[in-house]
């Protein structure tokens, strides 16, 4: 049964006890994922130690589990699964002395980020030790540092890609050309 209370004291409105002040909304955080997803025993599809991961609790009798379903593949699908390997492969170009000539091939060329000869070719091209260049992708050698990265990414709110700081501000812009360069206009 839900009941009203009201009061005539004031003609201010006031919230009763059950409506949120807002106070709530500052404090709450969202519930944590307790259990720890464990390879040897859950279901997993793709990397067990990629930086971002879906756990799905679900009933398959369930009509909004069944609704969410296709959502789901949505997001399976649009996962960026070779952005780890491209970012690593930026790296490893970086360490030397080429990073932002690897950085504009890999936009320049996302539809091959699957194909890894593609950019060890460019790599060649570049002039690096390929040897060495294979060696720190296949070992994930800068897999910290770019967790690392990701992290800075998250305190800093990063919520999505691409997004922009300038002077230290996020840009909360649409990341095209006449609205970044707005930002930078130093106001007085």
């Amino acid at each position: 049964m839900a009941t009203t209370t009201t009061t005539r004291h004031s003609r201010k409105t006031s919230k009763t006890l059950l409506e949120p002040t807002g106070k709530e909304l500052e404090t709450y955080e969202a519930p944590r994922l307790v259990i720890p997803v464990d390879p040897s025993r859950d279901h997993i599809q793709g990397d067990p130690k990629a930086l971002l991961t879906l756990v799905e609790y679900g009933d398959y009798q369930c009509p909004f589990c069944g609704a969410a379903y296709p959502e789901v593949k949505k997001v399976q699908k649009d996962v960026h699964e070779f952005a780890k390997v491209a970012a690593e492969t930026a790296e490893a170009a970086s360490v030397q002395g080429k990073f932002w000539e690897m950085h504009d091939f890999l936009y320049e060329h996302q539809r091959t980020l699957g194909d890894q000869s593609v950019a060890l070719g460019y790599a060649k091209k570049l002039g690096l030790d390929t040897q060495r260049f294979e060696h720190e992708i296949s070992q994930h050698t800068y897999e910290k540092r770019i967790k690392d990265d990701f992290m800075g990414g998250v305190r800093s709110g990063v919520n999505g890609t691409p997004t922009f700081y300038v002077n230290g501000v996020r840009h909360d812009g649409p990341a095209e050309a006449e609205a970044i360069t707005k930002s930078l206009t130093v106001k007085p």
